[in-house]
């Protein structure tokens, strides 16, 4: 609706207002990326019902009533980060409907820092699938179609640090092969909202067995994919499907771990993304030259990652003679 300082605004003057208005809507909306939408709205829906069980108002929600909820996410044994995710989403809902957020009111940040005490910050998240477990992996696969498409988002996905959401997004046009190896252009990330896009270059492997860059030619040959979606769907009878869906990419993940006689439950997509900063990392790779792989802006956020796996490797006391 328009406002009512332009209530007595000519007619045209109105009509134009209001594509504006629906206009800068549609841009909010896509503001954010379409995972953390679906979350935001998952996250949220949850506190509806528990609000609702217990007969408190959820919008717009007293900041005791917020306070009381992420004690009990605490309680549930949810992550310190699953709560500060929940937190959002809660604040993101009354920004949307023009509420005054409750979620940063004192009690609330009160009982976020009394969490953090008690549970730790320290996300402790999937196994990072490093090198010897990736050649374990690719090992497994059968040399069927799907085997082969498997193969292919393994190592491309390793190799790229990529996270699910950009090997699902990924179309054949956003990839240029080269005598170098393969130069992707991924159009939109999680920390690149307004869709600038970044170039991640991919090089021959110097094992055939796991090149990245023969694993994506041969995929590309096995479907006769020469446009639209990378990554797809394959049915039971080994016919292809739409585009591959980003909890694809982690039931390949965990399906390869298990053949490879890991542990599933340890990984997720998210471990191939973390195996190249990690195995890099341990390799001597200089962090800058991880972040550029990786795309991240951070060098703390990187630090997540590799810190833990080189804990040994970099630790001083190796050179103190003991």
């Amino acid at each position: 609706m328009v406002d009512d300082a332009t209530h007595n605004a000519p007619a045209r003057v109105r009509r134009a207002l209001a594509a504006l208005k629906e206009k800068a809507e549609g841009y909010a909306e896509s503001g954010k990326a379409g995972s953390t939408r679906r979350a935001y709205r998952s996250d949220w829906q949850d506190f509806v019902d528990w609000c609702a069980w217990r007969e408190l108002a959820s919008l717009p929600a007293e900041p005791s009533t917020v306070a009381l909820y992420l004690a009990a996410l605490a309680e549930d044994g949810k992550r310190p980060s699953t709560i500060e995710r929940r937190r959002a989403a809660i604040a993101f809902a009354h920004k949307e409907q023009g509420e005054i957020s409750p979620t940063h009111h004192a009690i609330v940040d009160e009982v976020i820092a009394g969490i953090r005490r008690e549970l730790g910050a320290l996300q402790q998240g999937k196994t990072p699938a490093v090198t010897a477990d990736i050649r374990a992996m690719v090992a497994s696969l059968a040399g069927d179609l799907r085997g082969t498409r498997d193969r292919a988002l393994l190592l491309i996905g390793f190799a790229g640090a990529f996270r699910r959401s950009e090997l699902v997004a990924l179309d054949v046009e956003d990839v240029t092969e080269s005598a170098e190896g393969l130069l992707f252009t991924i159009r939109r990330g999680k920390t690149d909202q307004e869709g600038r896009g970044r170039l991640v270059g991919i090089p021959f492997g110097m094992q055939s067995t796991t090149c990245p860059v023969r694993a994506y030619q041969d995929w590309r040959h096995a479907a006769s994919i020469d446009t639209g979606a990378l990554f797809r769907g394959i049915s039971p009878h080994g016919k292809l499907l739409g585009r591959l869906s980003d909890k694809g990419v982690a039931r390949t993940v965990k399906r390869a771990a298990e053949a490879a006689g890991l542990d599933p439950s340890r990984y997720s997509g998210h471990s191939l993304r973390a195996g190249l900063a990690t195995s890099a990392a341990a390799a001597g790779a200089f962090d800058r030259d991880i972040m550029r792989q990786t795309g991240h802006k951070r060098v703390e956020t990187l630090y997540r990652y590799i810190r833990k796996e080189n804990l040994f490797s970099d630790n001083v006391v190796k050179r103190t003679g003991l």
